[in-house]
């Protein structure tokens, strides 16, 4: 039995030093995994630092700057605004496949009418002046064209604004 017991132990310390060589194996093995990441991460560190250098001087001449600017600019250009209800029910005379192209039409011509698009006739010695244009917003659009092109809605609440050019941007009326 102590054969035995001797060639267990022998055994035994051979799987720990395996285990240990194994261990070192892999400790090597992560440090050299570690040191490439730390390569790899030094150029963009650098990298990072010199954007956030560069990054507060370029913020602060766009964010107050033209911050400001944009929303005076914005605040002059809406010269109208105006909210209408649009009836639409004439668009139910048309054939069913004819009725949503109808409806679109009818709120075009409703804007032309109210919002006063039609260009001025030059008098004498003036020039031509381009007419002024209407825009129908997509979601408007989309709003019309909804429930497909047999059922067009009856009337639709719609938020007209004019800017200083004279062109006319229809939106959706808030809450609809």
């Amino acid at each position: 039995m102590k054969e035995e017991d001797k060639k267990e132990e022998l055994k035994a310390e051979d799987e720990k030093e395996e285990v240990a060589g194994a261990a070192e194996e892999e400790e090597s093995v992560v440090e050299s995994l570690e040191k490439e990441l730390e390569e790899e991460k030094k150029p963009l560190e650098e990298e990072e630092a010199e954007a956030e250098e560069k990054a507060p001087e370029a913020e602060k001449a766009e964010t107050e700057k033209p911050k400001r600017e944009k929303k005076e600019e914005e605040e002059e250009e809406i010269v109208e605004e105006r909210t209408y209800t649009v009836p639409l029910s004439k668009a139910w005379i048309m054939p069913a496949n004819k009725r949503a192209p109808r409806a679109v039409r009818i709120l075009r011509s409703f804007m032309i009418k109210h919002m006063k698009l039609k260009a001025k006739k030059p008098e004498e010695g003036e020039e031509e002046e381009e007419p002024s244009s209407l825009i129908i917003s997509e979601e408007v659009n989309r709003k019309m064209w909804a429930r497909g092109i047999e059922k067009p809605p009856r009337n639709i609440r719609v938020r007209a604004a004019k800017d200083k050019d004279g062109n006319v941007t229809v939106y959706l009326a808030e809450g609809d």
